[in-house]
Formats: structure tokens, sequence, C-alpha cells
């Protein structure tokens, strides 16, 4: 294990700047910290909780070109738009977001491969770091996610006045190697430091409002009963089908196809984040499959619970990062329809 003074930081984004493009948790002008690409004027912010949305951007960004075409007469011209091979650091991932992108790597890495997905994945090396005070909303660990422990390629600490790193693999190790004299090694008592600092916040998260929660493991076994439940009568009244859940969501992973006309006679193909709560989502000529709110509302939150685990070897779609918890603006979130449907005598 290695370690750094927090005076040092800058010269630590510095260099990492210079291995490739650095993205860190920052501030913004409205306040809310997001990942952005560092600069020296950038006002980092390692000791936010959670940032207002992951990384999931990184490697599938809410707009992304795919193909431009043009024609000229009866002759088309096609040029695929492909992403950048330049290296990316995230530094800064939570233990939560870590997890959701190897979620991601079910839908999008599982043939058919999608190309433009996976090249951003192998050209990116993620610093993850360690939770020392959770959100009250933060329920990771009914997911089995470690809070303290990200997996990512290197992780950190932040306990005192250092960082703590430590290489987990071969990506992160050969980075570590490129830092040289930056990084210093970290004697057995200020190991132990850290060691404290992870017991700690494990306490901490053990006291936390939905310390017990758990998912019922019996949702997906039980698919048309929780289908047919009646919790979707009880809670979609109360949706605004804003979309805000599905939006800043790390797993959610719904996206939508378009052509623009730039100008005449050249066409870009883009595609771009979509969500089944939208009453045009998956629109075709005969019309919307899920014409109502509850059917929609239901889409979510079975996907989540019961479709994905189906399919992914039991995993959920959540990471249990809590955003969702926060952000909806009529308190209905996965937890509480869980909840609700563990009660119900439909399942």
């Amino acid at each position: 294990m290695y370690k750094i003074s927090k005076e040092n930081l800058p010269k630590l984004y510095a260099a990492l700047a210079g291995q490739g493009r650095l993205l860190l948790p920052c501030l913004n002008k409205d306040g809310k910290t997001d990942f952005a690409a560092y600069t020296a004027a950038a006002k980092v912010n390692l000791s936010a909780a959670l940032t207002a949305r992951s990384a999931k951007d990184v490697f599938f960004p809410q707009v992304e070109n795919l193909l431009k075409f043009s024609s000229q007469g009866k002759k088309l011209h096609l040029e695929q738009v492909l992403p950048g091979t330049e290296t990316v650091i995230v530094m800064g991932v939570r233990a939560c977001d870590a997890r959701s992108f190897k979620i991601l790597d079910r839908v999008f890495l599982k043939q058919p491969v999608d190309s433009y997905y996976q090249a951003r994945r192998e050209n990116t090396l993620l610093i993850g770091l360690g939770c020392s005070a959770p959100e009250e909303t933060c329920f990771c660990h009914a997911f089995g996610i470690d809070a303290v422990h990200p997996e990512t390629d290197v992780q950190t600490w932040l306990a005192e006045d250092s960082l703590y790193w430590l290489p987990v693999t071969d990506k992160g190790k050969a980075l570590s190697e490129k830092l040289g004299a930056l990084l210093e090694n970290a004697d057995a008592a200020e190991q132990e430091q850290v060691a404290e600092q992870a017991a700690a916040t494990k306490k901490m998260l053990s006291l936390l409002p939905l310390h017990d929660f758990k998912i019922n493991d019996k949702l997906p076994a039980n698919e048309l009963k929780v289908f047919n439940s009646k919790v979707w009568e009880k809670l979609s009244p109360s949706c605004l089908s804003c979309c805000t859940c599905t939006y800043i969501c790390p797993t959610c992973h719904c996206y939508d196809i378009r052509d623009y006309q730039a100008d005449e006679g050249k066409t870009e193909r883009f595609r771009c984040w979509d969500s089944c709560m939208a009453s045009d989502f998956t629109k075709m000529a005969h019309g919307n499959p899920r014409k109502t709110r509850l059917e929609r509302f239901r889409q979510r939150y079975m996907h989540k619970l019961v479709y994905f685990p189906e399919n992914n070897d039991g995993v959920y779609a959540c990471v249990g990062c809590g955003r969702c918890l926060q952000k909806c603006p009529v308190n209905l979130n996965i937890v509480k329809v869980a909840k609700a449907l563990e009660v119900s005598d439909d399942v």
C-alpha cells in the first residue's frame, strides 16, 4: 500500500492527467458534485459521499454519434463514427458505482458485443474511493457490495492527512509504477489506520435507516405473481413519469436511436438515453405496447427486481446507491416498491 499527503494531491492530479483524460468529482456552478474533466482550476471534491450522477457516461454517453451518411444522386456514402482511443482515468469512484459498471458489462459485452461500449471500457482505468461517510439513503449492502473496497483498478482511502493507494489490477499496478516518487510506501501503523477507518465506516453503515433492508429473493421466481400484484395499482398513481429515476440511475441502460439531418443531403445517426417511464418508450407503428402509467411503472421495477436477475445469474439491476431515494419528487423508489412487494399477499 502507498500513500500521498493531501497537500500533494494537486501534483497527483497533474501526473494522472499526463497519463490520459482525468475525470474527478468536482463542484459545479450549482454547488453540486459531479464527475468532470480535471483542470488546474477545478474544485475537486473527493470528500463528497456520492456524485449527483455516476460515471456511467464514460462508457455509455448520454448522447453518442454512431454514423454519418450522405447521398448524391443514387450514391450513398456511409462513415462510421468510432470512439476515441485515448486513455480515460476516472478517480473517486464509489463502490456502488463500480459495481454498476459490471452490471452494464452484462448488457453491452454479451453477444452481440456493443463495440462502442467495449472500446470505452477497455480504454478506461478506474480509481475507487472507499466510503467514510455514507449517506442515509445508502443500501449497497443489500447487493453484497463492500462500501470500503470498490471493485476498481486502484483502491484508495482518505484518512487523516493522506490518501492511501492500493493497486489491484495489472492496469492499476502499471499506473502506480508510472507515478514513481509521488507515492510513498505506507508503514504498518498507517495501514492499520486505514483498517480502523474501514471498520468505523462499516459500523456507521450498520446504523443507517436502511441497514437491515434486503431484497426479497423470491421475487424472480414468482414472476407472474409479481406482475399481477395489486401493489402496482396502489403505487403507480403517485408517479409523475418525470423519468428522473432512470436518468440518475447508474444501471439503467435503455436508449433510442435517431437520425438528424445536419445539412441538406447529410444525416447523422445517434443514440441517446431513453426511459421506460416515458409515454413514447418503444413506440412502434401500431403505438406503444405499454399505454398506461401503471404498465410503465411496473416495467421499470419488474426489470430491476425480476427480469434482470432471471437472466443474469440472480444479479439485480440495482446497486443501492440511493440516488432515486434522494431525487424522486414524490418519494417513490425501489426500496418502497420492494418493501411493498414483500408484504403483499400476491407474492
